[in-house]
């Protein structure tokens, strides 16, 4: 049986935590081929981040265009851009309709804190994602208000659906809700609450890459998106407590992709 396959477009981390490495990991790890185009080279561990180096526009180009000229790729998701150039290449090809069931991981800032990406670049491609998967801080950020409680969470994901996409989680992983990890999602049907146990770990590193490339996956087997940003909350729910011992690096570690620890 062919698998289905997928496209990730976002910034490689040499740490493999999070970035292209881990998107490749999810997408294995849950049953889909995954593909790729490379946007930025990063220096980076579980420490932080120590160079980036953007990729031209007509490189990002190059690559995506090889990919879907010969690969029936059924769902993209899009995290580090890099610059808005680069943006703009990839929101034009989502305007002539190339990147089918498109979630947008609005890559702006790494766990340790190193900017990766401006807010304009997100924006230009939001008007085309059916998913845009904001944590607390982007969406603060691409909204300009305070999301640090679930109803500021809430007000910031419908302002975002209103601008563009069809359905907009904001992650609250960072959000103080006690001993809960609450997400909301807001679309067409609505807005729901996502609860899980909050899993006490420092091993987070690539949480938000990891959530975003479990969603493309499963809108690519065919969940609508409320089952698939659920599944996802389940997986990145079983890779960190998997990864909660683990001692892979001195600062945030990665989580456990493939439940090697399960």
């Amino acid at each position: 049986m062919t698998p289905t396959t997928v496209l990730t477009v976002a910034g490689s981390d040499s740490g493999g935590g999070a970035g292209i490495q881990a998107d490749l990991k999810v997408f294995a790890a849950l049953g889909a081929y995954g593909t790729s185009v490379l946007t930025a080279v990063t220096a980076q561990n579980t420490r932080g981040v120590d160079a980036v180096l953007p990729l031209p526009p007509h490189l990002v180009t190059d690559q995506l265009d090889s990919v879907l000229s010969d690969f029936a790729v059924r769902a993209v998701k899009t995290g580090m851009l890099g610059t808005p150039a680069v943006a703009a290449a990839i929101a034009d090809a989502a305007a002539a309709g190339r990147l089918p069931q498109l979630v947008v991981d609005p890559v702006l800032v790494a766990t340790s804190g190193h900017r990766l990406g401006v807010v304009e670049a997100v924006e230009r491609l939001l008007p085309y994602a059916r998913v845009a998967t904001p944590n607390s801080a982007e969406a603060a950020a691409l909204t300009g208000t305070a999301v640090t409680d679930v109803a500021e969470m809430t007000a910031a994901a419908r302002a975002l659906a209103a601008g563009g996409p069809e359905w907009v989680i904001v992650t609250g992983g960072d959000v103080d809700a006690g001993a809960e990890a609450v997400d909301v999602l807001h679309g067409p049907e609505g807005t729901t609450v996502l609860r899980a146990p909050r899993v006490p770990t420092r091993h987070t590193h690539g949480t938000g890459c990891s959530f975003s490339a479990a969603v493309t996956v499963r809108l690519a087997l065919g969940d609508p998106v409320p089952a698939a940003v659920e599944a996802a909350k389940e997986y990145v729910t079983r890779a960190l407590t998997g990864a909660r011992d683990w001692e892979l690096g001195a600062g945030r570690g990665p989580m456990d992709h493939f439940g090697w620890s399960a």
